[in-house]
């Protein structure tokens, strides 16, 4: 029994020293050293330049001048002379209206004359009161205007040179609140667009635009700001100015969609790639990485100017010299070290 117990002993002992060996091993050898890994980006050093200060606004031609075509009490139509898409000049006949009430006021007036020219002299020789005479005159004047206005009415005719553009009855309608032609006058044309408070003082009467057109593509015609509204609406912080587009051609017309791009001076300011441009989630912000001479990348806010193809005119937040990351954001965050890898 005591040979059991002094072998069991030393198995025991043997297993000890078996592992204080394993792990005195085990501690000898070297841990492994964690290698940071920093992320690649690709940079680009940008630079003050001169950029054309320029706003593109849309709007829609109309004529230059808009005339609606209506009797002045609802009548009944007899005859339309012209149609949508016509074109008329001055002084031409457009419609004709029911003739009845025309008839009345006319012989009326005829009546009135002849009673004045029969007044007017027995007056002149004593044989009319001035009263009578007064009186006799007063009813053929107001019997004369009155038939010019109905014959005025019953015929209609176009006070301007243009192109009709709409019609709103057929013979035989009475026409009522619409006017039965509109003609506008399309040589030249208006677009009107409103603008931007803070560019009231950049826009001038006289000033030469750029127009362009969707239905007439690879197409540019310049025109000229006409008028300028002197006053800006307190609701939408702009004001509306009129913009004259010559059309000798007459192939702009009324109620095509137009663009015009308004130049308005040269400002220095750095332009930087678009790629450079991040966008902050859940706002509006921009931002650049800017690389530092240190390794790291700064997470910069700018506000951007005008876009300009694939670059954009920055007014503030980066400095002229700056050199900025262009590619491998993903990975990038404030203060961290890069690696550029810039061909």
């Amino acid at each position: 029994m005591k040979m059991n117990g002094i072998i069991r002993t030393l198995l025991v002992g043997g297993v000890c020293l078996a592992s204080v060996a394993c792990s005195s091993k085990k501690a000898a050898e070297p841990a492994e050293v964690a290698v940071e890994v920093k992320p690649k980006v690709t940079t680009a050093i940008v630079h003050v330049q001169d950029v054309d200060q320029q706003s593109v606004f849309t709007g829609n031609v109309e004529g230059s001048v808009v005339n609606n075509i209506t009797p002045q009490q609802a009548r009944r139509i007899t005859r339309l002379m012209v149609d949508v898409g016509d074109k008329v000049y001055a002084g031409q006949k457009v419609a004709e209206m029911d003739n009845a009430a025309l008839i009345q006021a006319k012989a009326q007036y005829e009546n009135n004359k002849a009673n004045f020219e029969r007044s007017d002299e027995l007056y002149k020789f004593g044989g009319e009161s001035k009263a009578n005479w007064e009186a006799v005159k007063t009813a053929y004047e107001v019997s004369k205007s009155t038939y010019e206005n109905m014959l005025e009415n019953t015929t209609l005719v176009s006070p301007i040179s243009g192109v009709v553009t709409a019609r709103n009855y057929d013979n035989g309608d009475m026409c009522g609140g619409l006017p039965i032609f509109v003609v506008q006058k399309i040589n030249p044309v208006k677009i009107m667009i409103n603008v931007s408070e803070s560019l009231y003082s950049h826009i001038k009467k006289g000033m030469k635009v750029d127009v362009e057109f969707d239905a007439l593509p690879g197409q540019s015609y310049e025109a000229k700001v006409s008028r300028i509204t002197p006053s800006v609406d307190a609701s939408t912080r702009t004001f509306p100015v009129e913009i004259v587009v010559a059309n000798a051609k007459e192939v702009i017309k009324p109620g095509m969609y137009a663009r015009i791009v308004m130049n308005y001076g040269t400002r220095k300011n750095v332009v930087v790639p678009d790629v450079a441009v991040v966008k902050q989630l859940g706002s509006g912000n921009r931002y650049i990485y800017v690389y530092k001479q240190d390794g790291t990348v700064a997470y910069q806010k700018v506000e951007l100017g005008r876009r300009m193809n694939d670059k954009y005119e920055i007014l503030s937040g980066i400095a002229d010299g700056d050199e900025v990351v262009t590619s491998g954001h993903i990975a990038l965050k404030d203060g961290i070290a890069v690696d550029v890898v810039n061909e």
